[in-house]
């Protein structure tokens, strides 16, 4: 089984920007889709966002659109969220997830990362 190991989050203010980094044990570039999730206390999961990894092709969730990136670095063998703009409502765990294949649903996960903005 694989765990996918996440780091980055924390508290911001509002307006503020965070990045999340998400690697896997060997390289992560291995699987064939990954994505970026988030749960806010309270609500069910929302898919926040995807990126195909050969192609780079990527997809958003319509709240986070214009202000959250997906892409991947592959000097540090991560995929990474960065997120700007960030608002009190993206207040959440955020888990990412990855798979061999192109799209959700995923086969692995990681244990999530906390990230607070503060209004």
């Amino acid at each position: 089984q694989v765990q996918l190991v996440q780091s980055g989050g924390g508290l911001v203010p509002a307006g503020g920007s965070l990045r999340l980094s998400c690697a896997a044990p060997g390289n992560i570039f291995r699987f064939n889709g990954m994505g970026w999730y988030r749960q806010s206390l309270g609500k069910e999961r929302e898919l926040v966002a995807t990126t195909i990894i050969s192609s780079g092709f990527t997809n958003y969730a319509d709240s986070v659109k214009g202000r959250f990136t997906i892409s991947r670095d592959n000097a540090k063998n991560t995929v990474d969220l960065q997120m700007n703009s960030l608002q009190p409502e993206d207040t959440a765990v955020y888990y990412c997830a990855a798979g061999y294949g192109l799209r959700p649903p995923y086969d692995y996960w990681g244990r999530g990362t906390q990230v607070i903005v503060s209004s």
